[in-house]
This record gives structure tokens, C-alpha cells and sequence, in this order.
């Protein structure tokens, strides 16, 4: 079986990797306040969602409150924010939880990533930086013999006398390509590209311009085209590949887990992690991973780590 995943099905799945773009040139000697408005400039050219950007720059206005405004960027070292993380956790006098310390240590080091590779700073001062995300449980996935249980559900009612063949679809769709619940709503049947029966293809798209760095191709089984030969004779679907409400998907979904005896349930996430768990152990690399289930190096932080533990044996 070849991305938040309530992978996190996060805001903030910007690609920090792009190149670094400024309205107008900075140097090492720029104020600190002039580098951060820069800065929400090129989040909201690179596609940043709002609620990163709004993010991101509450944590820098922190800074430039702990810092001075007016402080030159090329002047700022790293132990100046090695004292900024510690007055943030112990001196601040306003409570600062281990999630929100890790969000703006992270806030730290791409500010700081982004002008070095815009060339106004030679080396990094937030790299020696620590940083201890916080990471969250770990989600629920299905174990192989999970996946077999629930495979052998839908296969039953694909054959059965009133076949329906939709909890099929769905659960193979979601195991192959690990796409996200609004993802999967949203895909209309011209988004599948049978060109080469041997290698269907699903295009991943957005209608938002600023989310367009998320659009990507994923590879569908060769066998996937005959199931959806017959869900579309089935349903008949006009546009959408599913003409319903996403709660009609997750009733099909809590069936399914019903007849398969699972006893947490089954979810789009669930099956979005464990497609990307399935892809790990399969040797798929972590920046294809990656860029297959669409999220940003910064969400990777956590989310690979993730899949990294549940991927491991288990003790």
C-alpha cells in the first residue's frame, strides 16, 4: 500500500522551502521591526494560511517587545534568545504552556531560517536554539489484521445481494492515497486520470489561490478503476466523486468498524495515518511522504516523528 492525517489537519501547511522574496532589500543592519513586516509579506506570498501568519507574528511581536524594535537583526545572537525562551517560560509573568513555548521557539527558527536564505544573515542564531516540541498523543491506526477485517467488510457488501459498493471506494481510496476529509470531498471525477490504465492517477486540487502549493498527484492502485467503474453505476454521480455530506461518509466509515469489531472506531484520520505509517514501513521516503500527504517541513517536524514511533515495533 504505497499526507495532520489529522495530521494535524492543521492550519498552517505552508511550505517554508520556497524561495524567500522581499519588497524591498534587507541587510544585517535592518531593525527587527522592519525584518517582521517583511517577513508577513513573504508569508502571505508563499501562501501561508491566516491563522500561521497571525501566529507567527504575534510570537515575533513578543520578540520585539523582549528585544526592542528597533534592534538590528544582525545583532541578535543566540544567547539573546536563548534569555528570550527563558524569560518566555519563567519571567514573563503570563502563563506560557509547553505547546505555545514549542510554537514559538519553531516561530524563532523559521524568522531567523528565512534570512539566511534571503541572504541578510550569514548564520543562523536560532539554530543552536533548543527546541523541544510538544508533541501530542499518538493517533489510533489499524494493524494489519485490522486492515484485513475491515477490507473483508467491504468486500462482503460490495458482493453482497443489495451490493454497495461505496464502503469499498471510500476505504481503499483513504488507505492508498492517505487524503484528508475535506480533501476527499472535494475531489470531482475529473480529477482521476485513467490516460494509463495501468497508472490512474488522482489530482489533488484547491479552488483557493493561496492554497494552490498543496496540489499534488497521487498514484492509485490498477485495480482502483474497475471499483470505480461500478460505484459510478451504482450512485451515478454527475461532478463530485461523493454527492453527499461528509457526516454520510463517517456514518459509512463507524459501520464498517462496527461489522470489523474495531474498538476505536474508524475515522478519516485513522485511515490518513495509517496510509502514512504503511508508506514508512514500505520505504517511502520522508520528503515524499511528505509532499504526498501535503503538508508543510515545519508540520513534518512532528508529524514524521509520529510516524517514525508508530511505524516502530511495538514493545
Amino acid at each position: 500500500m504505497a499526507e495532520q492525517l489529522h495530521l494535524p489537519e492543521t492550519e498552517g501547511q505552508e511550505d517554508e522551502g520556497s524561495e524567500a522574496t522581499l519588497s524591498a532589500p534587507l541587510t544585517r543592519s535592518a531593525s527587527l521591526r522592519a525584518a517582521t513586516a517583511s517577513f508577513e509579506e513573504y508569508m502571505h506570498q508563499q501562501g501561508f494560511t491566516e491563522n500561521t501568519s497571525k501566529a507567527f507574528m504575534s510570537d515575533l511581536g513578543i520578540l520585539l517587545q523582549f528585544l526592542g524594535a528597533g534592534t538590528a537583526v544582525g545583532d541578535i545572537s543566540t544567547n539573546r534568545l536563548n534569555q528570550f525562551v527563558h524569560w518566555l517560560r519563567n519571567d514573563r509573568g503570563v502563563p506560557c504552556s509547553p505547546k505555545s513555548l514549542a510554537r514559538r521557539v519553531t516561530t524563532l527558527k523559521v524568522f531567523f531560517g528565512w534570512l539566511v536564505d534571503a541572504g541578510v544573515l550569514a548564520q543562523d542564531p536560532a539554530d543552536p536554539v533548543v527546541h523541544k516540541p510538544a508533541i501530542s498523543p499518538l493517533p489510533d491506526i489499524l494493524s494489519d489484521a485490522q486492515i484485513e477485517r475491515v477490507l473483508r467488510v467491504t468486500q462482503a457488501l460490495r458482493g453482497a445481494e443489495r451490493s454497495d459498493v461505496r464502503p469499498h471506494l471510500l476505504v481503499t481510496l483513504l488507505l492508498h492515497t492517505g487524503i484528508k476529509k475535506g480533501e476527499c470531498m472535494n475531489i470531482v471525477l475529473n480529477h482521476i486520470d485513467f490516460t494509463d490504465p495501468t497508472q490512474p492517477v488522482l489530482w489533488i486540487r484547491y479552488a483557493n489561490p493561496r492554497r494552490r502549493h498543496k496540489e499534488r498527484k497521487l498514484s492509485l492502485p490498477s485495480w482502483w478503476p474497475a471499483v470505480l467503474a461500478e460505484y459510478r453505476a451504482q450512485y451515478e454521480p454527475e461532478s463530485k466523486l461523493f454527492p453527499c455530506t461528509a457526516r454520510n461518509l463517517e456514518y459509512v466509515l463507524a459501520d464498517i468498524a462496527e461489522q470489523a469489531e474495531l474498538p476505536n472506531g474508524l475515522s478519516f484520520e485513522m485511515l490518513r495515518w495509517t496510509s502514512a505509517v504503511s508508506d514508512y514501513r514500505a520505504g517511502v521516503t520522508p520528503d515524499k511522504l511528505r509532499q504526498k500527504l501535503g503538508i508543510s517541513k515545519i508540520t513534518w517536524r512532528e508529524v514524521g516523528a509520529k510516524i517514525e514511533q508508530l511505524a516502530g515495533p511495538s514493545d
